[in-house]
């Protein structure tokens, strides 16, 4: 046992550790990328064989994180909110398989969507698959909710959501760990079939998750994680989940709080004690980041008809983080934090690294399109993503992962031709695969630009899965080798890039161009220096 100055990523990946994983599944995605990263890191990991390669997608990772929990190991799955929806078939039928080894999922929700296409709230999926789950208000929770899950998991053989958010990923504070547990052996399920979802197994195992349900409602109103904190000001209750109650707290450093405070950290949310508080206080604040889901879920139940306020009244913002100030306001009291920024701090958008490829490539694409005109450009997830801005302005969507090739093939399906996809390594790995085979099914005339930097560039230059593999997979799938052309995006090969580009967006047909050049910032990996030779690739 020892304290550590931990991320709130590190304090749930030590947590695992020291709980008695045997795995950790993940697709890099901020704001969850650290936990696998801490783990790789890891000697104590390495000594005790625990995997933590990277998985081609949040679904892959899933089902391995199953598959371990199958076999009677602890693992863990990590990924970010919408990783989860990449993930949800596995997630959601992993409650009615129900699991053998402890298995947590982590979901890390980006509310203002600093690093992410929306602010979904993970907590609506642990509610529709009705399994518990569990929210930290700091680093210190989020070690002790990593380190005991695993034990709720098994207690209910079900798989439980840890649900953290940006904020709490990122920052740091102390954490106190604990006893390190052993790995469990491997054994099997007491019932083989299990896991085995055909219809007259499924449903009996939904009766079997069903007739859980009041267990589980126990287990969260005894939660060590869950609080009830007395006051004796009851014109007002206020609810917290998370790291709100931290919110709340630093409007209070130098006084006392009298008003009544749940701080929820265990789900499903404890009915008694929020009835307590219902029937005892003139009114309830919610206080949740993300999705108002207590405040929905509290107005659905309680007969009082007591008052309550959060977000869905306006009282705090409907979108975005909170933060100290919000919360203020929501109480009445004046704000002390001043949250202005100066005017010398100037906003500075994201951009591409100066001699990153994607820029070259972007530049010879331009080129090679102006006869076509503008609009014709599907775009992927990736730093690739930054051609939207200017000075570039070269690409016309970004939707999900993967969409950029089925976008242009519906595009083209529409009469848009030629229609260009514009796709990097791992995300074509990740998901552009199955829609590459849609194409070539139908010989849709897309070009498809397959970026390659061999890595995954956006979030810190993890492993591609794509690596020294693109030109078979394209070929595996169907496409004609004729019309796979690589080259090495820069401004001395301009000339050849922008012919190559025109030739196969002349083409009637699935065309696929790789631009192919590391990405600048993984130049110092001796590892990848020594794949890529390996590869001859450099």
């Amino acid at each position: 046992m020892q304290k550590l100055l931990l991320l709130g990523d590190e304090a749930i990946a030590q947590g695992a550790l020291d709980g008695g994983i045997s795995g950790i599944y993940a697709y890099p995605g901020t704001p969850s990328t650290e936990i696998t990263e801490y783990v790789q890191a890891s000697r104590f990991a390495k000594e005790n064989n625990i995997h933590s390669a990277w998985s081609a997608n949040e679904k892959t990772a899933m089902e391995a994180g199953l598959g371990m929990s199958y076999a009677g190991k602890r693992a863990m799955v990590c990924m970010k909110h919408v990783g989860l929806n990449v993930a949800a078939d596995a997630f959601i039928n992993s409650s009615i398989t129900g699991v053998n080894g402890g298995l947590i999922v982590v979901s890390a929700d980006d509310p203002s969507m600093h690093s992410s296409q929306n602010e979904q709230d993970s907590r609506f999926y642990g509610n529709f698959a009705m399994i518990p789950m569990l929210e930290p208000a700091n680093q210190q929770e989020a070690y002790d909710m990593a380190y005991h899950g695993y034990e709720l998991s098994e207690k209910f053989k079900l798989p439980v959501l840890l649900r953290i958010t940006t904020r709490l990923a990122h920052s740091r504070a102390g954490v106190q760990t604990l006893e390190q547990k052993p790995q469990n052996k491997n054994s099997f399920p007491s019932d083989l079939r299990q896991f085995v979802l055909l219809p007259s197994i499924a449903r009996r195992n939904y009766k079997t998750l069903l007739s859980n349900q009041g267990a589980i409602e126990i287990a969260s109103e005894e939660s060590r994680f869950n609080k009830y904190i007395d006051g004796s000001d009851k014109s007002l209750g206020i609810i917290t989940t998370g790291i709100a109650y931290n919110y709340l707290m630093e409007n209070f450093q130098d006084q006392k709080l009298n008003h009544p405070v749940l701080k929820i950290g265990q789900y499903p949310i404890p009915r008694k004690q929020v009835m307590k508080m219902v029937n005892e206080c003139d009114k309830i604040l919610v206080l949740e980041e993300g999705y108002p889901i207590v405040e929905e879920m509290l107005k659905g139940y309680q007969e009082a008809g007591t008052p309550v306020t959060g977000r869905l009244d306006g009282t705090l913002p409907r979108d975005g983080e909170l933060n100290p100030n919000l919360v203020a306001k929501a109480l009445g009291i004046e704000t002390v934090l001043d949250g202005t920024i100066p005017e010398l701090v100037k906003n500075r958008p994201p951009s591409m690294c100066t001699g990153c490829g994607h820029i070259d490539a972007y530049t010879a694409l331009a080129e090679a399109l102006a006869q076509y005109g503008e609009g014709r450009v599907f775009s992927d997830i990736g730093c690739y993503t930054l051609g939207a801005l200017p000075p570039y302005n070269a690409i016309n969507s970004c939707v999900d992962m993967g969409a950029s090739i089925t976008m242009a093939k519906g595009a083209a399906d529409a009469g848009l031709i030629p229609s260009v996809a514009v796709i990097g390594d791992s995300t074509f790995t990740h998901s552009g695969i199955t829609g590459l085979i849609d194409c070539v099914s139908e010989n849709s005339p897309v070009t498809i630009i397959i970026s390659d930097n061999f890595t995954t560039g956006m979030t810190g230059g993890q492993d591609s899965k794509a690596l020294g593999r693109i030109e078979d997979i394209c070929k595996g799938v169907g496409v004609d080798p004729d019309h796979i052309k690589v080259f090495r995006p820069t401004k001395k090969n301009m000339d050849e890039m922008v012919q190559i580009m025109k030739d196969e967006l002349a083409f009637n047909g699935v065309s696929v161009i790789i631009p192919r050049r590391q990405c600048v910032q993984t130049m110092k990996n001796k590892e990848l220096a020594e794949q890529l030779v390996k590869l001859n690739l450099k």
